[in-house]
């Protein structure tokens, strides 16, 4: 599914050079549940950011599906992102006064879907999610775990191949972030989507198949259920 072959990425500010990545090689299977950890400045938002086609490498291969989006134009990088990529952010990045049903439509409205289409695939959406009751409320008539879940129906409303969250639980309480968890298993599991997040909770990260460990824009190490492996 996924194939970073030596990616770096420079960003230059004035005169100066600022390497977020420094030669990152990794492969995600499709149907795999992955974490991705590390401190802050280590590079692991950047590296969601070109897995996620919002931006590019300045050097390297990234192969998605079989395609190079390493060198695709603006246009052709929204196109897969509008297609393949879903996203869930640690803030939501829900429209304030808009009800849960709306919000889930809003990507199936950017996809041409006709409106009597998006309605039945964002209710069902939201049903799956657990917010069947809910579809006509809106953020501030939600509690987080709930914003969270319609942020997460959003995401899927496309049937993207993968999921990108980002610090999904870190502004849950820790019962709610279990909850949120447990919806990932369920997806993961049941409908075999393939799931990259980003998180600075052990406890979190133990829920994925394997975990990558980023340390100044390399690989440190993985761990999977049976072994660690120290990157050199």
């Amino acid at each position: 599914m996924i194939d970073l072959e030596n990616v770096t990425k420079i960003y230059r500010i004035g005169e100066i050079e600022v390497h977020a990545l420094r030669g990152i090689t990794m492969h995600v299977e499709q149907g795999e549940f992955v974490a991705i950890m590390g401190p802050s400045g280590s590079g692991k938002s950047t590296l969601m950011n070109i897995i996620g086609c919002l931006d590019t490498p300045t050097t390297g291969r990234y192969i998605l599906a079989g395609e190079d989006v390493s060198r695709l134009s603006e246009t052709e990088l929204a196109r897969v992102r509008n297609q393949r990529v879903g996203f869930v952010f640690q803030t939501f990045n829900l429209l304030p006064r808009t009800p849960a049903l709306e919000q889930v439509e809003l990507p199936l409205i950017y996809a041409g879907i006709s409106g009597r289409e998006r309605r039945q695939r964002a209710a069902t959406l939201l049903e799956q999610v657990g917010l069947g009751e809910r579809m006509h409320h809106l953020p501030t008539e939600l509690s987080g775990g709930q914003q969270q879940r319609v942020a997460i129906a959003r995401a899927l409303a496309t049937h993207p191949a993968i999921l990108l969250a980002d610090e999904p639980t870190g502004n849950l309480d820790t019962a709610t972030g279990e909850e949120i968890m447990r919806l990932f298993h369920h997806l993961h599991e049941e409908q075999g989507l393939t799931i990259i997040m980003v998180t600075h909770e052990p406890s979190i990260a133990a829920h994925a198949q394997r975990v990558i460990h980023i340390r100044d824009g390399l690989i440190e190490e993985m761990h999977d259920n049976q072994k660690t492996v120290q990157m050199s």
